[in-house]
C-alpha cells in the first residue's frame, strides 16, 4: 500500500434549506428530522466513526442550533432519567454527545455543496478527508466509507461513491465517465458532470452522498465559478481534479457501490427510509410487519 497521507477527519454539510419538507423544515433542520426515533445526521456521524473518523466537522448555517443541542450533553434530561432509574433512555440520550469529538463551521450563505466544502478549509487544512451528505444513509452493514478509505490509501487523489441508477434518473444526479481498473469495485474517473440531461450522460453512474477527498480541492473550490444552479458545485471541482496527476491532486478513483442505500432526500424516498429502517428493528417489526400487510391488504 502506498504511504498516502492517513484520513482522519469527516466534513459533514448540513447547512441547506431543506425547502422540498416544508412546512416541516420552517423551524426544524432537515437533518433532525427522525428515521423512526434517531435524526437522520445521527446516523451519519456513527458512519464515520465506525470507518475511524473521531473528528468531525459541521458546516451548517442559520437555525440549525438544534444540530449542535442532540450531540452535546442535556444535563436537566439525563438527571430526570437517572432519577427514574430509566437507564435505556439515559444510555441513549447520552450516546450522541460520545459519539465524537464535534466541531462546528457556519456556511454564511447557501452557495453550493462546493462552497459547504469550501468552509472546511481551515478545520482541515493540508489533510485528505471524508464528506458525508446528510440526504443519504448508508446500511452499517455495507462499511462503504472504509472501503473507499482503503482506495485512497492505495491510490491517493480523491475518491467517490458511485451507484448505478436507471437512465432516466440520471439527471437527479453527478454522473462520471468511468475506465476500469484491476478491482472488480474501483474505477479510474475520467470525467464528471453535474445534473446531465439523460441523453448527454456519460454513463448511468451517480455520484452518491460520500467522498474521500484530497486538499488539493480548496484551491481548486476557490477558483471554481458557479457552475449549475448558479452554486459553486463540488463536482465541478472534482472535475478538474480527476484530469490532474498524483503531484497535483489528482487523480479521482470511484468504488462501485452496490450495497443498501437509504435516500432521505425527499418525502417519498423518505417515508421508505422510515418503513426500511422499522422493519429491520427486533423491537418493531414483529407488531409492525403485520400491522403494515394488513394494512395493505385493505388498501
Amino acid at each position: 500500500m502506498a504511504d498516502f497521507d492517513l484520513v482522519t477527519k469527516a466534513v459533514v454539510p448540513a447547512a441547506g434549506l431543506g425547502t422540498r419538507f416544508l412546512p416541516a423544515t420552517k423551524a426544524t433542520p432537515k437533518e433532525m428530522l427522525p428515521i423512526v426515533d434517531k435524526p437522520a445526521i445521527q446516523y451519519v456521524v456513527e458512519e464515520a466513526v465506525s470507518a475511524g473518523l473521531l473528528d468531525v466537522l459541521m458546516v451548517t448555517g442559520k437555525n440549525k442550533r438544534s444540530i449542535e443541542d442532540h450531540f452535546d450533553r442535556a444535563i436537566e434530561l439525563e438527571e430526570v432519567l437517572e432519577a427514574k432509574g430509566d437507564d435505556e433512555r439515559l444510555s441513549q440520550v447520552r450516546e450522541p454527545a460520545d459519539l465524537a469529538t464535534l466541531h462546528y463551521v457556519r456556511q454564511g450563505e447557501p452557495r453550493g455543496l462546493g462552497h459547504a466544502v469550501l468552509c472546511a478549509k481551515q478545520h482541515v487544512g493540508d489533510n485528505p478527508f471524508a464528506c458525508l451528505l446528510g440526504d443519504d444513509l448508508i446500511d452499517y452493514r455495507d462499511e462503504l466509507l472504509k472501503r473507499m478509505i482503503e482506495v485512497r490509501q492505495a491510490h491517493g487523489g480523491s475518491v467517490i461513491a458511485l451507484m448505478e441508477v436507471p437512465k432516466e434518473q440520471v439527471s437527479l444526479y453527478g454522473c462520471a465517465a468511468i475506465e476500469p481498473t484491476d478491482e472488480d469495485d474501483v474505477v479510474r474517473v475520467t470525467d464528471l458532470v453535474e445534473k446531465p440531461p439523460a441523453e448527454e450522460a456519460p454513463s448511468n453512474w451517480a455520484i452518491i452522498g460520500r467522498y474521500v477527498i484530497d486538499p488539493a480541492v480548496f484551491e481548486v473550490l476557490e477558483n471554481t465559478p458557479p457552475g449549475r444552479g448558479n452554486e459553486i458545485q463540488l463536482t465541478d471541482a472534482l472535475r478538474t481534479l480527476a484530469a490532474r496527476g498524483g503531484d497535483e491532486g489528482g487523480p479521482v478513483h470511484g468504488v462501485l457501490f452496490r450495497g443498501r442505500r437509504y435516500d432521505t432526500g425527499n418525502k417519498l424516498d423518505y417515508l421508505r427510509t422510515v418503513v426500511q429502517f422499522a422493519a429491520d428493528r427486533s423491537d418493531l417489526a414483529p407488531e409492525f410487519l403485520p400491522w403494515l400487510k394488513e394494512f395493505l391488504a385493505n388498501r
